[in-house]
């Protein structure tokens, strides 16, 4: 939305929820909490796929304590900031829906934000950045009873696999359990796949194309079936060599927001060509971009998406 100053004939541009929205929304959450329950049940849902393409907008990442973008260790913490963005890139056309845990997906239904949008509920966030058991990934936010109850449309794991910490055993076990959970209900599920390793007293992915195709081969066999499986993958070298590992659906993973935005967006437009790759999951690249142009950037984003011919 936007207003024209038809004094100084500038046009500037309107927040797609305002102040006083998220105001009112902290008084709906202290008052009347039932309404979250009426908002899932009232709206709007919309086939998965309409031209064979996803663009899903992703915010999951607070609650696993991860609130940097770029050189900002805390560019995530306003909450109303955080709501905004999301909002004016869910609001752009070729936007599909959103990812995110409990808090944020129930603020956007409270805020009418989520109709005729796919939702897709994050699961597991239990390894926290920089903790001492940040392999443990176990499910701390949504799980599939919660995401057949709130009528959502999709889940989302995280599956880490580092072979030096033991705690990829429970991490592996959970995602198993999501994944054969999801196939009873009937629910696509995406799974994110990597193998890690601790170095300097962090977690870094391996994402070599050897290591991605590793962390594909495990991902897929896990649970009783893989009927609703979908891997969600990170843009790598010889991505022709990641695809024709697998056969599941395919979204394109946004990863962190570094580098020049027109090699960023190079690179998933040629991934994007690759058979068995659906749509794109982008979260800070998109929301957070360097020149604050959240509708821009996700636009662009949106083009690449839906202006490839399906697989």
């Amino acid at each position: 939305m936007s207003k024209t100053d038809t004094a100084a004939g500038t046009v500037t541009a309107e927040p797609v929820v305002s102040r006083e929205q998220f105001a009112q929304l902290r008084e709906t959450r202290a008052q009347h909490p039932e309404r979250i329950a009426e908002a899932y049940a009232a709206r709007q849902r919309r086939p998965l796929l309409t031209d064979g393409r996803l663009f899903i907008v992703a915010a999951d990442h607070p609650a696993r304590g991860a609130l940097g973008v770029r050189g900002d260790a805390m560019a995530m913490a306003d909450r109303y900031d955080l709501i905004e963005r999301l909002a004016e890139a869910v609001s752009r056309p070729g936007v599909d829906g959103v990812l995110g845990t409990p808090d944020i997906i129930d603020d956007l239904a409270l805020l009418g934000v989520l109709e005729n949008k796919v939702v897709v509920g994050s699961m597991n966030r239990g390894g926290l950045k920089g903790s001492a058991f940040e392999m443990d990934d176990r499910v701390t936010a949504y799980d599939i009873d919660s995401i057949v109850r709130d009528r959502l449309d999709f889940a989302k794991t995280l599956l880490r696999v580092n072979l030096n910490d033991a705690a990829t055993e429970r991490t592996l076990e959970a995602n198993a359990k999501a994944v054969s959970d999801a196939a009873a209900a009937s629910l696509p599920i995406m799974l994110e796949p990597f193998m890690s390793d601790w170095k300097d007293g962090r977690i870094v992915n391996d994402l070599s194309t050897e290591a991605v195709i590793t962390s594909i081969a495990i991902a897929s066999g896990l649970g009783t079936s893989s009927a609703y499986t979908w891997l969600k993958l990170p843009v790598v070298d010889d991505m022709e060599r990641v695809m024709a590992s697998t056969t599941l659906p395919t979204l394109l993973l946004g990863g962190d927001p570094s580098g020049a935005p027109e090699e960023t967006y190079g690179r998933w437009e040629s991934a994007l060509a690759l058979p068995g790759v659906r749509g794109l999951v982008v979260g800070r690249t998109l929301v957070y971009p360097p020149d604050g142009d959240v509708a821009g950037a996700v636009d662009t984003a949106a083009a690449l998406v839906h202006g490839t011919a399906a697989n």
